[in-house]
């Protein structure tokens, strides 16, 4: 493992999901999945979030897109705040979502939708959210 990719992974994997997410999780890695943690933080954060050609939004959508299609709701939930963090819209969320539903399947869009107003609802409840709606 490059542990400047996984350091570089981890600070992004924190910037988007929350410091407290993430702590939460490696602290709760245990003999079994601790190397598949790892590989979370090195792998997808820091070789896939860690380019820079497209911006951690661009990334957020596209990870909405893609989860939904793969009916991933929990993932789907995750990135959805995620979204929220790096600076997406409601708007662009919606508009994104549409696109999801037509290219992956009403059904599809159907979900991703119910999840969306599930995260909204959480987001709106929370006295003092981290996120940008």
């Amino acid at each position: 493992m490059s542990e400047e990719i996984f350091q570089r992974g981890l600070s992004i994997r924190k910037a988007v999901l929350g410091t407290e997410y993430v702590e939460k999780s490696l602290d709760a890695a245990d003999d079994f999945n601790r190397e598949f943690q790892n590989l979370v933080t090195e792998f997808c954060w820091g070789a896939g979030w860690g380019r820079t050609a497209l911006t951690l939004r661009d990334k957020s959508l596209l990870n909405l897109v893609m989860l939904g299609a793969l009916n991933r709701g929990t993932e789907f939930k995750l990135h959805l705040k995620g979204a929220l963090t790096n600076g997406c819209t409601r708007d662009e969320i919606k508009d994104t979502l549409i696109q999801l539903a037509i290219y992956a399947g009403i059904p599809a869009g159907v979900e991703a939708f119910r999840l969306a107003r599930e995260v909204f609802a959480e987001v709106d409840k929370s006295p003092v959210s981290t996120v940008k709606a």
